[in-house]
């Protein structure tokens, strides 16, 4: 097959630059051929002989808005000079105008307009206004995308039902998990005094963004006003963030240990014996199956995106992420008992090897061929 690829990203430093890239991946190894419509793509992608990598530049434009609008265009005018080079094209969510075969979508923002938790409805000043007016574009841009898809991929379960409710046929849409690195993230144990973790207590680790109060750090913290013998290591920029003035008013700040923003998550994720992440709203989050494949118990809410992926025996599941008596219950159930932390971080584990990277491209690469022999 002749692929035409159109998103920002080709590379692992995002969660969809990174499903992208394992995309690649897979269809070089089947022998394909594919084009790259980018800003950014991986140096490894870049030098191999079935890749054309067409650079699309848009760093001189001064908002992501801008730079999105710009990306669209001049994808669409290159696409529909060419498409005719190509057996299939495959976007991701409104990122260009132009048809496509396949429009995988990694997030809805017309569910995300709608959320208690947005950010223009928690905060009153330009920011919140530009990230309202941010998120209404793409709701529009994302529908029209969606109408022209042959096929539209969710990435998870609550994506596939956002996408029924603003109209997309059920027929045409199909669930395909994101994936995990198994051997980057894996069981195991690390140190924690050179982690600047304390030994010898119970520890919860909490990943995201601090900065906002979408990934509902500050219930967190509420809950651990009642679960008085548990730590909870952080990572995340602690820039403009109010969470460490929170946990001193809390009266929580000797167990609350904020780490930054760090980039060895899988050895925190080693030195800890619980993940905690009760996001308000979320698409689907990759670092719930990497906690997973850390052989991690997950305590998460219904909100979060790939929560679907938590049973009952690797981890425990919010109905209502705000619900401060729930979540510190959760707390206390894990921090006080090691063998059934020890029974779930196993049922994690199996849970995450269902769902590495190579089975999920796997998945799409079947899916385009699939598509062009019905076209054949």
């Amino acid at each position: 097959m002749k692929l035409c690829l159109v998103t920002h990203s080709f590379a692992k430093g995002s969660g969809q630059g990174r499903v992208n890239y394992e995309i690649v991946q897979e269809a070089i190894r089947q022998g394909h051929s594919i084009t790259l419509l980018s800003s950014e793509v991986a140096p490894e992608l870049q030098q191999h002989p079935q890749v054309d990598w067409v650079t699309l530049s848009v760093a001189k434009w001064p908002t992501e808005l801008a730079k999105n609008m710009a990306f669209s265009v001049q994808s669409k005018r290159w696409v529909q000079q060419h498409r005719t080079e190509f057996d299939l094209v495959k976007v991701n969510g409104a990122i260009t105008s132009t048809h496509a075969d396949v429009n995988a979508v990694h997030f809805v923002h017309s569910s995300w307009l709608r959320s208690p938790a947005h950010t223009f409805r928690v905060r009153q000043d330009l920011y919140g206004v530009y990230q309202g007016l941010y998120t209404a574009v793409n709701a529009h841009w994302e529908k029209q995308a969606f109408q022209r898809a042959k096929v539209v991929v969710a990435v998870s379960e609550k994506i596939a039902s956002e996408l029924i409710d603003i109209g997309v046929p059920s027929e045409r849409i199909r669930v395909i998990v994101n994936g995990v690195d198994l051997q980057e993230f894996t069981p195991g144990t690390a140190e924690r005094t050179s982690l600047q973790l304390p030994e010898a207590v119970p520890l919860a680790l909490f990943a995201g963004d601090i900065q906002t109060s979408r990934k509902n750090l500050d219930t967190i913290l509420r809950a651990l006003v009642h679960a008085p013998d548990l730590h909870l290591a952080i990572a995340g920029r602690t820039e403009g963030s109010p969470y460490p003035k929170m946990a001193q008013q809390l009266g929580v700040a000797q167990r609350t240990h904020f780490l930054g923003y760090r980039r060895d998550i899988p050895a925190l994720m080693q030195a800890s014996d619980f993940f905690v992440f009760p996001s308000r709203y979320e698409a689907c989050t990759l670092v719930l199956l990497e906690a997973m494949a850390s052989g991690l118990p997950v305590i998460t809410a219904a909100t979060a995106g790939g929560a679907e992926l938590v049973t009952p025996e690797s981890g425990m599941i919010l109905s209502d992420p705000n619900d401060v008596q729930s979540l510190a219950k959760a707390l206390n159930a894990l921090s006080s008992d090691s063998g059934r932390r020890q029974h779930m971080s196993q049922s994690a584990r199996i849970n995450a090897e269902r769902h590495g990277w190579t089975s999920m491209a796997k998945q799409y690469v079947e899916l385009f061929q699939e598509l062009v022999n019905e076209r054949n």
